[in-house]
């Protein structure tokens, strides 16, 4: 019972991380990001402040919904070490959320102090866009790993898993790729906004712009490129080697999501990229990696049932590690 009321608040504190990620990319796309001015972690110099414009309550906001997920992420680091013993794997990635949540709330400080945001296009933001991205990827992920350990699956095992193993992990690092492009993209969709579609085509092959336009129009080349291998391979491959009823459904999950974040793409481009589109855009890129993480995790298995001709090939190579 103590493990499911876990799960469950493992399962909030995702939730609730998502929501501050997705606050966060509304403060960045509304140029926000400097309401509180230098200041951190005050905000304009005071705790709180008085008579604030909107761009001021929009990042003030986020600041305090930020600190309640690191409240949260402790508690969750210490139910989790008091519910589960030694060694298991739910302690392993509560320690994990806490550390990608520390780097959260430092790089969320540096942005501000180093004056990193609204209106900036220096190529320091531009490195560090991404890497935030990458962090809060690896946040969200980990979360979703302590729910599902906490609800009774195995961990993962990847030591004699061949092939499928190096693939899912490709995968990871193709859509961890294609969110951190996505970052830069959003980032100069944001700054260097184009009136039309003609106009942001021009942009994108003109030698004389700003390198977050001319970087932009990467990101769609490497999502369909990443979205190919998902598809027709990746997910295919995990639900035919591994054929569990998890693996099966997270598989049609991941290929459904993969589908409808390639619509969204076209369509944000379509669009220009508004704000609110911009934001669905990041939550179904989020879903893309949640899944496929949780994929990996019910296809790996230690105790994932196998085809007869995976265990075949696996068992020599396991007992060969062994001996």
């Amino acid at each position: 019972m103590t493990a499911t009321r876990f799960a469950r608040y493992a399962w909030f504190v995702f939730a609730y991380n998502l929501f501050v990620i997705l606050w966060g990319a509304f403060v960045r796309a509304s140029g926000s990001g400097a309401g509180c001015g230098s200041h951190w972690p005050l905000c304009n110099g005071v705790p709180v402040p008085r008579a604030p414009q909107l761009e001021t309550i929009i990042e003030f906001a986020h600041r305090m919904t930020s600190g309640l997920s690191l409240v949260l992420v402790v508690v969750l680091v210490v139910w989790g070490f008091r519910a589960f013993a030694k060694r298991h794997p739910v302690r392993k990635a509560v320690v994990a959320v806490f550390i990608f949540e520390m780097v959260e709330v430092l790089v969320g400080a540096g942005l501000v102090l180093l004056g990193l945001v609204a209106r900036d296009e220096s190529v320091a933001r531009a490195i560090v866009m991404p890497i935030h991205l990458a962090n809060t990827f690896l946040l969200l992920g980990s979360t979703a790993l302590a729910a599902w350990w906490a609800s009774g699956h195995a961990p993962i095992r990847l030591r004699g898993q061949g092939l499928l193993g190096i693939g899912w992990v490709i995968g990871l690092a193709g859509v961890m790729f294609i969110g951190m492009s996505g970052a830069v993209t959003a980032l100069g969709d944001t700054l260097f906004p184009a009136g039309s579609l003609i106009e942001g085509l021009r942009q994108d092959i003109s030698p004389t712009v700003h390198v977050l336009v001319r970087l932009r129009v990467w990101h769609p080349v490497i999502a369909v490129a990443v979205a190919l291998y998902v598809v027709a391979y990746l997910a295919p491959a995990l639900a035919a080697r591994r054929p569990g009823g998890e693996t099966k459904n997270l598989s049609r999950i991941v290929i459904g999501l993969v589908a409808i974040q390639l619509a969204a793409g076209f369509l944000n481009v379509v669009l220009l990229a508004p704000i609110w589109m911009q934001i669905v855009h990041l939550a179904l890129a989020a879903a893309v990696w949640v899944a496929l993480v949780l994929l990996g995790a019910a296809a790996l298995a230690a105790d994932a049932p196998q085809t007869q001709e995976t265990a075949t090939s696996v068992a020599p190579m396991s007992s060969e590690g062994r001996a």
